[in-house]
């Protein structure tokens, strides 16, 4: 019984030594024929030093948001396409996308401070009027200029060192403005000091070719949204694009339905007040204003859109560069544009003369043929009056008030106007 019982043992184990060899064979197999694995390849967009303007770097805006592209946190209007397409470079802007969590996306707006073609027409001034070559290092040829190393020496931002730059930002400047420049200049790690000891050679170089070119991205850092400024909220740059939050242009608006109109109307009238009565007492003014100069967010709210043309003088302080010292031009005067341009007289700005400027280009495009009579022509009216100069004797508060106090009936309470809604329900003030 025992050797019968053994005999069992050792076929049971030969058969199961010959199940594994075959099941061993058989995975071997299947391995063998098998077509190796590919890993997914997720499509992405090509981005190129010569697109984002990192190839001219320091001679740029800044690097602050260069991760966020190319971890593609921003992208361009077709980020939901599987075609990752890059948009053509000519263009001034762009419509975009952007996450911290790669789940919800919001707009944002992707500029260039001026179109490519005055950025090469500039570079290429660059290299032909301070080395005579057709091509250079910008960044070397800039460093050589007089006025860069009059920077590099400097402790603090003085009205000296942005004398004869094109900014209207800059033709009247106070040195309190210039503190708050260098104390909130975004591309740097904030010191929250007035002196540029924070600030690298390369962070000197950016900021000064940024206030050459356009200051609307320092603009958009001095004076925050979060802080009720109008403006668009500044999310940082990458060579030569800016990204800020998204806007519509006011001209999307211009066949707008009557109340929204109004609802526009009134809104640009109360950022015009707080252009020139603020608690910092600065006296903001446009030196030009087009459909592009405001924008409206989705919730309603209208922004000034574009702070290229605007031009500061302080009150407190008043202006610490006389007439005369604005006539110094360099290479940093006319990047982008003539040399030969004359700057404003300081003294020759108005209180009235942003509010003529928008009586004139903006506010008739807005309100044309809106209203029913007898309103509309009194709106007619008041705006050609307000268009020819207005009176001298006139003060823009008390005609800004007089137009205000004929639109507000005009407009209404409703899911339309988020920003503020549903508070105008329970708000005399609406």
């Amino acid at each position: 019984m025992g050797r019968w019982i053994c005999c069992l043992c050792s076929r049971v184990a030969d058969s199961l030594m010959l199940l594994l060899v075959l099941a061993l064979s058989c995975n071997t197999s299947t391995a063998a024929t098998a077509s190796p694995s590919v890993p997914h390849i997720k499509p992405s967009y090509s981005f190129g030093r010569t697109f984002l303007g990192l190839d001219k770097c320091n001679a740029c805006i800044g690097t602050s948001i260069c991760k966020k592209f190319f971890k593609e946190e921003i992208r361009f209007d077709t980020w939901l396409s599987s075609h990752l397409k890059l948009p053509p470079s000519y263009l001034l802007s762009y419509s975009g996308n952007y996450t911290d969590d790669a789940k919800s996306w919001r707009l944002v707006d992707i500029t260039r401070l001026t179109s490519k073609y005055q950025h090469d027409r500039a570079d290429k001034r660059i290299c032909t009027s301070l080395l005579k070559t057709k091509t250079c290092s910008l960044e070397r040829a800039l460093r050589r200029t007089h006025r860069f190393q009059k920077w590099l020496r400097a402790k603090r931002l003085t009205p000296d060192l942005v004398q004869g730059l094109s900014s209207p930002m800059l033709r009247c400047p106070s040195q309190r403005l210039l503190d708050r420049i260098v104390r909130r200049y975004a591309e740097v790690p904030d010191a929250g000091s007035i002196y540029m000891d924070h600030l690298t050679d390369r962070d000197k170089m950016r900021l000064l070719y940024t206030l050459s070119v356009n200051s609307h991205p320092i603009l958009l850092q001095i004076f925050p949204d979060v802080e009720g400024w109008p403006f668009p909220r500044y999310l940082g740059s990458c060579g030569r694009l800016v990204v800020s939050a998204s806007t519509r242009p006011l001209r999307d608006f211009y066949g707008a339905a009557p109340e929204v109109a109004a609802d526009l109307a009134l809104q640009l009238l109360a950022v015009l007040r707080s252009m020139g009565t603020n608690d910092l007492n600065y006296f903001f003014y446009f030196t030009h204003v087009d459909a592009g100069t405001f924008g409206v967010f989705s919730n309603g709210h209208l922004f000034i859109r574009d702070a290229s043309t605007l031009g500061i003088i302080d009150k407190e302080e008043g202006s610490q560069l006389i007439d005369g010292q604005q006539e110094y031009k360099d290479i940093f005067s006319c990047l982008t544009v003539d040399c030969q341009s004359a700057f404003v007289s300081c003294n020759s700005i108005r209180e009235k003369h942003s509010l003529v400027m928008v009586c004139q280009e903006l506010l008739p495009k807005l309100l044309k043929g809106k209203f029913l009579q007898p309103v509309q022509e009194k709106i007619d009216s008041f705006l050609q009056h307000c268009a020819n100069g207005l009176d001298d004797d006139q003060g823009v508060n008390e005609v800004v008030a007089e137009l205000a106090e004929i639109l507000k009936p005009l407009r209404s309470c409703d899911s339309r106007f988020a920003y503020r809604y549903p508070d105008c329900k329970y708000s005399d003030k609406y």
